[in-house]
């Protein structure tokens, strides 16, 4: 089973990133220190209910959302899309460019021709 702190902190940071928010900001948004959000987001500390519901309200989700699985299957899945989005842009960019190159070498050869 997930450590509880463990999930509070990466659903944190995930929403917090989807909001594109620093952790200094939610910590202002929440008036705590940034050193606080951050040692939640590691797992290492574990607020108060009080407190967890100013990071829901500031993250703009209900408070249960910080404790679902959802936000982290998410994140792996947006993790693997993208890495395979990247390996299909590098096979597409070295066909390319490959085409090209021949079609380079191909103009060059021709002009070496008609110059002869």
């Amino acid at each position: 089973m997930t450590d509880l702190r463990q999930l509070l902190g990466k659903n944190i940071k995930i929403y917090r990133k989807s909001c594109n928010i620093s952790q200094s900001k939610l910590a202002e948004n929440v008036d705590t220190a940034t050193n606080y959000i951050s040692a939640i987001e590691a797992g290492r500390r574990f607020p108060s209910v009080k407190m967890l519901e100013k990071i829901a309200a500031a993250l703009g989700i209900d408070i249960i959302e910080l404790f679902s699985v959802k936000p982290i299957q998410f994140e792996r899945e947006k993790k693997e899309l993208e890495e395979q989005i990247w390996q299909d842009i590098g096979q597409n960019l070295s066909w390319y460019i490959s085409k090209k190159l021949t079609d380079i070498q191909s103009k060059t050869a021709h002009r070496t021709k008609s110059t002869k």
